[in-house]
């Protein structure tokens, strides 16, 4: 080896230099290296958390939807039963409605019975009272008739007390 080759003493400056370039360029890339898995943690960290988030989101969101279709259900059956309850009520009323129809029906019919009866009769007391006379008529001398109207007479003071 020889001491005073200029290419050692190049080679012993090189290898110096890049040392002392590395010393100091060591600081700064593994600076440069632990900032940039600093901010690759700190992302991941953030999607962690943003990942979470959305998590609990989706979370409340199903169970407003869940809440949502029960309370629809709820109102569908709510509506169902009233529905049912109009329907009831109004077969009721109809049913109510028809029976006093007919109850009002037939006490037209029995009216008109009564009616009808008593002019029957009345028809029936009518002839009644003209066969009667004839018939007397054609039976009544006068003698006969004088002492049926004073038996009336006499009778009618009777009748009146």
């Amino acid at each position: 080896m020889d001491w005073n080759d200029p290419t050692l003493w190049v080679a012993v400056g090189f290898v110096i230099f890049v040392a002392g370039v590395f010393k100091i360029a060591k600081k700064t890339i593994i600076g440069a290296l632990d900032g940039r898995a600093e901010e690759i943690r700190n992302s991941l960290d953030q999607a962690a958390s943003l990942r979470e988030e959305a998590q609990q989101l989706l979370a409340e969101y199903q169970r407003k939807q869940r809440d949502a279709v029960k309370e629809t259900e709820k109102m569908v059956a709510q509506a169902r039963a009233e529905a049912a309850q109009m329907a009831k009520t109004g077969a009721e009323k109809l049913e109510e409605m028809l029976k006093r129809r007919e109850q009002l029906a037939v006490e037209k019919i029995a009216q008109a019975e009564a009616d009808a009866i008593r002019e029957v009769r009345a028809i029936s007391v009518d002839v009644a009272v003209v066969a009667t006379r004839s018939l007397i008529a054609s039976n009544m001398d006068d003698g006969k008739s004088g002492a049926l109207v004073d038996d009336a007479i006499s009778d009618l003071s009777k009748k009146l007390h």
